[in-house]
């Protein structure tokens, strides 16, 4: 993953865990409390949250700009009528292309035709009225991820403007079970996301590829994060001022409040009064507001939680309850991006039978860590 993009989405998600700084100490709960109320109710008080982005008109519309080049990019010059002069040379990180006698030509940004032009121009310090041929022979500057559970994960070269479908097929299509002799999606539809620039896109997948539904099928961008969680995931994840923001499994976390006790308590100065727990698809979720005070205090009785439940812990008391949601939601999705992209741009890409969830942060960590396998 870019290094811009990778800082960008770090970024985003200290903010909307509120971690900027080390995590202080607060007051402990006990685990072993937790863990045995003496009484368990049900989430009663969901909420539907209505999506408040929307599919913009020209997402679906095929970019029609010309192909730009960048870092990584690997180019073949020639000086027509010399043969020994044809070379193949990759953009430099610096954005820079040397060939020949020249020094380093600034390309980042420029067409194939812009960036002949300027080699040509400069080579003619050098020689009488030179020809330069170019041809693009590799792209590394424009990529798309795609990862998860799709039969090939990975980073994909976009030579050509592509649909979320066209890059999943790139991709294979989503996992299935091929053991169990039927074709099981084991990508969870109502989970999966695209993060671009920072943000998580309002694409419902489950509309998209078991009804067809092409409003849905936009057009990628360079960088774009696309993601398929597993269909098996049975974690709880825990967010925001808690000191170990992390995936709890469903034994060791199956009430709210031992979820909070997994993933270290809350932190010092957070707000146990509007603590919540989005349930249900990305795009279609339900939202409940708990008092974990009250719980604390005998006053309430623990809540029972379900699995890929979202519990989010904040530090200030929520004002909008839709934005509220989407906070958590982006926060939720950034977090996974940050992590499984550094993975795959390290070459660490998972086998794709392997479950992928949120697991430690570190404490003191101003980015969330993400790994598979816990």
């Amino acid at each position: 993953m870019s290094k811009g993009l990778l800082s960008g989405l770090a970024l985003a998600v200290v903010v909307g865990l509120c971690a900027c700084k080390s995590v202080p100490k607060g007051e402990r709960i006990k685990a072993e409390e937790m863990r045995h109320p003496p009484k368990l109710n049900v989430v009663t008080n969901l909420t539907t949250i209505e999506e408040t982005n929307t599919i913009r008109p020209e997402w679906r519309q095929a970019p029609t700009n010309f192909y730009t080049l960048g870092p990584g990019d690997k180019l073949e010059i020639e000086i027509m009528n010399e043969p020994t002069s044809r070379a193949m040379t990759t953009i430099g990180p610096d954005g820079k292309v040397y060939y020949y006698l020249l020094p380093g030509i600034d390309v980042w940004g420029l067409t194939l035709a812009q960036a002949r032009d300027k080699i040509q121009q400069e080579l003619a310090k050098f020689a009488v009225s030179p020809q330069i041929g170019i041809q693009l022979r590799g792209i590394d500057s424009k990529r798309v991820w795609l990862l998860g559970r799709v039969q090939k994960a990975g980073v994909y070269p976009m030579m050509a403007p592509m649909t979320v479908l066209e890059s999943l097929s790139l991709a294979g299509g989503t996992l299935t079970s091929s053991a169990s002799g039927t074709t099981e999606d084991l990508s969870d539809l109502n989970h999966a996301f695209i993060i671009r620039n920072g943000e998580r896109l309002p694409i419902d997948f489950a509309e998209l590829i078991n009804k067809g539904d092409m409003s849905q099928n936009i057009y990628l961008q360079p960088d774009d994060f696309v993601y398929f969680p597993s269909s098996l995931e049975r974690d709880i994840f825990v967010l925001g001022a808690v000191r170990l923001p992390k995936a709890v499994q469903r034994s060791q976390g199956g009430t709210l409040m031992a979820a909070i006790a997994s993933a270290g308590g809350p932190v010092k100065n957070a707000y146990l009064s509007h603590v919540a727990i989005v349930r249900g698809s990305l795009t279609k979720p339900k939202i409940a507001i708990i008092d974990v005070n009250e719980i604390i205090h005998g006053k309430a009785t623990d809540i029972v939680l379900e699995p890929r439940d979202i519990v989010y812990v904040p530090l200030s008391p929520y004002r909008q309850l839709t934005k509220y949601a989407n906070l958590i939601l982006t926060t939720f999705a950034r977090a996974i991006a940050i992590n499984e992209g550094a993975r795959a741009g390290a070459g660490n890409i998972a086998p794709a039978g392997v479950s992928i969830g949120v697991v430690n942060f570190p404490q003191t960590t101003v980015a969330p860590v993400i790994t598979p396998g816990q």
